[in-house]
């Protein structure tokens, strides 16, 4: 029990010596040690680093999950030490909903059988968009965080620990800096005229008193210097170990944009098949009407525009003397059958109407080459 008291005693009386040290120097009143200019300049760029990490580190989290319900929870998760539990995506809840619609709506209506194509794809969506969140996460997130949670505060207990020790040997220094101004007082020769015989005994022992207090603080003045010293160069090594840190961000900011690439990639590979199935429904949904009036034997499909007929005859077809206008092809489209046009990515084209054709549809020419393209794959220009 003693032991301890004298150790929160000790404690208290550093404590309280650096606290007066410290408010001194902030009233400019005690000399403080400056720190050289190649550790300030390292010190501020590891504030920098520390600053700039940390606001990528959060901005990209909110990227990765911008509802910040589901972060506390995986944040608490990971502070229990206990695995989260899987989530499904957006993309991936959009598109079983999507799937549930179709099967209320039948599958065999052209709503139905929409949804169950725009469903599936966008399922492949959102598990391409979990595989990109767990690749990005332990690749560029986890690197950052460990800096933050483990580097960092190592560098920071560092810094407080060389603080405590300049505080310390800037208050020997003004310790010593006393002593030495009392010893010259003590050693001043007496007034012989004024001063008694007794005074030179006093006198005496008070400068051998202060010359005792004088080569204590010069001890205590070399042990601290020592302490700090040693405590700068560790500190240097860890601040000078930031250029590590970025060339491994770096390396982890290279891995971050190549998953992002391929992620882009592989939504943008699933968006052209689904427009490609979609540019198809149009002309089944014909076809299967067609079929239907057929088996009814209405009238109906003797007054239809051959353009809507199972076998068209594209070559029979003309270009209006009006109305024709330029297109920009967006997609590349495989022609169905004969009766349609392939269109590559970019290329112009002239299409036009033809009288009770279906809306979806226009009739492109390109050179010598006819035949139907989909609405959805091009840029109608003025």
């Amino acid at each position: 029990m003693d032991f301890n008291v004298k150790k929160l005693a000790s404690g208290a009386g550093l404590f309280f010596t650096r606290a007066v040290q410290f408010t001194e120097e902030k009233l400019g009143q005690a000399e403080k040690t400056e720190l050289d200019a190649h550790f300030e300049n390292l010190m501020s760029r590891a504030d920098c680093t520390k600053n700039w990490t940390e606001k990528i580190y959060r901005q990209t989290e909110v990227l990765l999950q911008p509802n910040p319900s589901a972060r506390i929870e995986e944040f608490l998760y990971e502070k229990l030490d206990r695995k989260a539990p899987s989530r499904i995506t957006n993309g991936e809840l959009l598109g079983q909903y999507m799937q549930d619609a179709a099967r209320e709506f039948g599958p065999g209506t052209p709503y139905g059988s929409t949804l169950t194509t725009v469903g599936e794809c966008e399922r492949r969506l959102g598990a391409a968009e979990r595989d990109f969140l767990q690749t990005s996460t332990i690749s560029f997130l986890s690197p950052l965080r460990n800096f933050l949670e483990g580097d960092w505060k190592t560098i920071s207990k560092e810094r407080r620990l060389l603080e405590n020790l300049r505080l310390d040997l800037d208050a020997c220094k003004a310790r010593l800096k006393k002593a030495k101004l009392s010893e010259a007082k003590a050693a001043m020769a007496p007034d012989f005229q004024e001063t008694r015989p007794r005074n030179y005994v006093l006198s005496a022992s008070a400068s051998a008193l202060w010359s005792e207090e004088v080569e204590k603080a010069e001890h205590e003045l070399r042990v601290a210097q020592t302490e700090f010293d040693r405590q700068a160069e560790v500190t240097r090594l860890l601040l000078e170990g930031i250029s590590s840190t970025h060339v491994n961000h770096l390396r982890c900011l290279h891995e971050f944009v190549e998953a992002q690439a391929a992620f882009y990639k592989q939504c943008h590979f699933h968006m052209q098949e689904l427009q490609k199935e979609l540019g198809r429904l149009p002309n089944a949904f014909a076809l299967n009407s067609g079929q239907s009036m057929v088996a009814a034997g209405t009238a109906a499909e003797d007054i239809s525009s051959p353009v809507e007929k199972e076998t068209l005859k594209i070559e029979e077809v003309q270009a209006p003397a009006t109305g024709t206008r330029k297109a920009k092809v967006l997609y590349d489209y495989d022609a169905a059958d004969s009766s349609e046009l392939s269109l590559l990515a970019d290329e112009l084209i002239t299409v036009y109407t033809v009288p009770g054709m279906d809306s979806d549809w226009l009739i492109g020419e390109r050179g010598n080459q006819k035949g139907k393209v989909p609405v959805t794959y091009l840029e109608l220009l003025s």
